[in-house]
């Protein structure tokens, strides 16, 4: 009788420890972080509530549009230009979606003569930047807004050449499940 009592509670706890384990073993996964988090998204998620009008544009100018508006620095040099020229080739990779965006560039000053050339060839709005937009638009910044008005994702600009091949990837696969999810724009 000993042995077939031993022998019924080694079923139970192979049984209780078949349950009990994995259990044990995801509760420790998600406290010792020891998996990635299904994060998709390569730009920052907007934290504040933020539309057009907290910046100063007027959402009725864009035609209920997603926007991809880049704050251009006071100083446009050669890698500014390149980062414009990256979200405008980013912009056109977007293909069939291309008619649910528009870019709009940020200027804080006129544009020379030379600059304007150089917007010629690309199909950006070109824009003064607003007063409200210097405090919450940081210099080379990209924000992302969705038809209704709302900021929804910014990228910061990189800093050198090297990095602009992952920004224009980052903002492309982010507008892209973006426009695909969308039902709006």
């Amino acid at each position: 009788m000993s042995s077939q009592l031993s022998k019924s509670r080694r079923n139970l706890l192979l049984v209780l420890g078949v349950f009990i384990i994995p259990v044990v073993l995801a509760k420790l996964a998600l406290e010792q972080h020891w998996f990635k988090y299904g994060v998709t998204n390569q730009g920052a998620l907007s934290k504040q509530e933020l539309t057009l009008t907290d910046i100063g544009l007027s959402n009725t100018k864009f035609n209920e549009q997603w926007l991809m508006l880049y704050r251009v620095p006071s100083m446009c040099d050669q890698l500014c230009n390149d980062t414009l020229l990256a979200v405008n080739n980013t912009y056109t990779l977007l293909g069939k979606e291309l008619p649910r965006v528009t870019p709009v560039a940020l200027f804080e000053q006129q544009l020379s003569q030379q600059e304007q050339s150089n917007f010629r060839h690309h199909k950006w709005l070109n824009m003064p930047l607003p007063e409200q937009a210097t405090s919450l638009m940081s210099q080379s910044q990209l924000v992302i807004v969705d038809p209704l008005g709302n900021i929804v994702m910014t990228y910061n600009a990189p800093n050198n050449q090297q990095g602009l091949a992952t920004f224009s990837k980052a903002i492309l696969a982010d507008m892209k499940k973006l426009l695909k999810y969308s039902r709006i724009g």
